[in-house]
């Protein structure tokens, strides 16, 4: 009977505070079916292109009477900048690489265009919550073209014992297709589904966990309401492999349920997040239309819209702080002076790490709430990509759009933990997992863009420590031994690669390799991370969760992007969702809510439209 009474005191008291986020304060008219217009055509001028990306850091391009600065401009900063603007504040944002974008930008070698980090989307159906929030902050202009049905290819095994599975997307056809593929595994994967249904059901209550008060979460975690409230919580808390042993002994189908790498094997990552990242793709994968920097292109202008601005090659060196401890403006690095950009509200898209150790004065980040907070989280993995220009259109080179991942053994645990283990001697030769994509074969503007070429990308994780030695210097000039590391590393993935598709061997125009240490370059990624925090089980706890949120110790300082959320563009963005959130005083995922509901309704019913 207590634990009832306690589970009616806890919802009541979680409704008055919604109530309370209801009806005090100011509230913001943030989302809108005005703001949508048809898709303008593709800009592929580079002169255009360039003068919206590429806007460079001058004192006079700072807007007046600034409202917030966001350091970085990756999804989570532009998604944070955007929802501010449309709330009417006017937002900055200060990136150091020479393109906005973050993990979206792209770049041109040889005739080439790459993506770093967009390689393929899910949850863009229509009128899903990801595509309403995307519509919303780039005006409805962002397109994106379905991929193949069969989006996926995992291949196990060593070449002379190679398996092949395939990955459809659809309601039914993902499990469908699973079936055919393990016959007698039906009612493992029948579980497998329902979890990985419940674990996106039921995020939205690990999300409640960064909006709610900390003594709530602390009163349903010290009571044991919380587990009692959903079993996504146990889900969340408990490694994938314990679930998976559970559910099926075949080898080959529990590596399918955790194929999706990021630098964490199964047994210390949670169930929850592998569960997530492949129901992400249930309803179809997705890949931007004219490339992943449109992401960036079409968000700057709603940026601008209220007078704010976004501006690169503007490394921000400091965070400034008055004497009461309250942030009022960053520092920008300008030739050998560093120029003061003021404004009540920082943002920091940089991760939790560079802006805890790296943008704030000692005495700060020796306090022990700031302390306590890094000792929640450690360095994800960092990456290891190959750029691979191909000459030919897809048709004449017979690429398509799926993507393959290939792992020379069924045991990832066992694989992933020897593979990170491994000193630098011993790397070469010991390459045990890649991604294997074809960005111009997604995207149906490539060959009117870049007629006649193709590319694709390779890539695995790579241990910092491996280029370490190579720490502080200079792009290109990293000396021999660097070179001739990354190199082999490239070479050894290339010719993996080339087993899969033998056709491309005399194809091969160009390549060209990124070490965790061209992620710092790049990036502003303290060790090479492209997922940020690791995404270790320990990450997923309650406790965890609800502590690391948009708010920080520092009084006007705030966190957005992965290391609020999780991993990937979804991620990122929706971690700029609880940064806006937070700053507005406002639960966005609300009014985002009501807005899904109504254009359902249009879409329902067209003489509302």
């Amino acid at each position: 009977m207590w634990w009832w009474l306690l589970g009616v005191l806890s919802c009541a008291l979680l409704a008055l505070v919604v109530i309370f986020f209801l009806t005090t304060g100011q509230r913001y008219k943030v989302f809108s079916e005005k703001c949508l217009r048809p898709p303008g055509p593709l800009v592929s001028d580079s002169k255009q292109r360039n003068e919206r990306l590429k806007r460079g850091f001058r004192v006079d391009r700072v807007p007046p009477a600034l409202d917030a600065v966001v350091i970085g401009s990756g999804v989570g900063g532009l998604t944070a900048a955007a929802l501010l603007s449309k709330a009417g504040k006017r937002v900055v944002v200060l990136e150091q690489h020479d393109q906005a974008g973050g993990c979206t930008h792209t770049f041109q070698n040889k005739g080439f265009e790459f993506d770093v980090g967009i390689h393929y989307l899910g949850q863009l159906h229509e009128n899903s919550l990801l595509r309403v929030v995307l519509d919303q902050i780039t005006d409805g202009q962002l397109q994106f073209t379905r991929l193949e049905q069969h989006f996926d290819t995992v291949v196990l095994g060593q070449p002379e014992q190679r398996r092949e599975y395939h990955i459809h997307a659809g309601k039914t056809a993902m499990a469908e297709s699973l079936k055919k593929q393990f016959p007698g595994e039906e009612e493992a994967i029948d579980e497998f589904m329902r979890l990985m249904k419940l674990a996106s059901r039921r995020t939205p209550l690990i999300a409640t966990l960064k909006i709610i008060p900390y003594w709530l979460v602390n009163f349903l975690i010290r009571t044991g309401l919380l587990d009692r409230l959903s079993s996504v919580f146990r889900l969340a808390t408990t490694n994938h492999s314990e679930i998976m042993s559970g559910l099926t002994h075949n080898k080959d189908l529990q590596a399918l349920s955790a194929y999706l790498f990021y630098g964490v094997p199964p047994k210390k990552s949670s169930f929850l997040i592998n569960a997530l990242l492949l129901h992400h793709y249930k309803r179809g994968a997705y890949y931007p239309r004219g490339g992943a920097s449109e992401f960036a292109f079409h968000i700057i202008p709603v940026i601008q819209q209220t007078g704010g601005a976004v501006l690169v090659r503007a490394p921000v060196q400091r965070v400034l702080l008055n004497q009461q401890g309250k942030t009022y403006g960053v520092t920008v690095l300008k030739g050998q002076e560093e120029i003061e950009v003021r404004a009540p509200v920082v943002i920091s898209n940089a991760g939790i790490f560079n802006t805890f150790q790296k943008f704030l004065p000692q005495h700060i980040q020796d306090k022990p709430e700031i302390q306590s907070l890094l000792g929640l989280v450690r360095h994800g993995m960092g990456s290891f990509l190959v750029f691979v220009g191909l000459d030919g259109t897809k048709e004449e080179l017979g690429i398509v759009s799926t993507n393959y991942w290939m792992y020379k053994d069924n045991d990832l645990d066992s694989l992933m933990e020897q593979y990170s283990s491994l000193n630098r001697e011993q790397v070469l030769g010991n390459i045990p997992m890649m991604f294997i994509t074809f960005p111009s074969a997604k995207d149906p503007t490539a060959n009117i863009r870049h007629p006649g070429k193709s590319c694709m990308t390779l890539l695995t994780m790579a241990q910092y420590e491996w280029f370490e030695e190579w720490e502080g210097t200079k792009l290109g000039k990293r000396g021999q031994d660097y070179v001739d590391l990354k190199n082999s590393m490239a070479q050894e993935l290339l010719d993996w690669a080339l087993t899969i598709f033998p056709q491309l061997r005399d194809k091969v125009v160009m390549v060209d390799a990124a070490t965790p240490l061209t992620n710092v370059h790049y990036l502003g990624a303290p060790r090479g991370e492209m997922y940020g925090a690791e995404h270790n089980v320990e990450r997923f706890k309650p406790e965890t969760v609800a502590r690391i949120r948009a708010q920080t110790p520092i009084d006007g300082l705030y966190l957005t992007g992965q290391d609020v959320f999780c991993n990937g563009m979804a991620g990122a963005l929706h971690g700029g969702l609880l940064c806006a959130s937070a700053i507005l005083d406002q639960i966005l995922y609300i009014d985002l809510l009501a807005l899904k509901t109504r254009l359902k309704n249009k879409w329902a019913n067209p003489k509302m439209m």
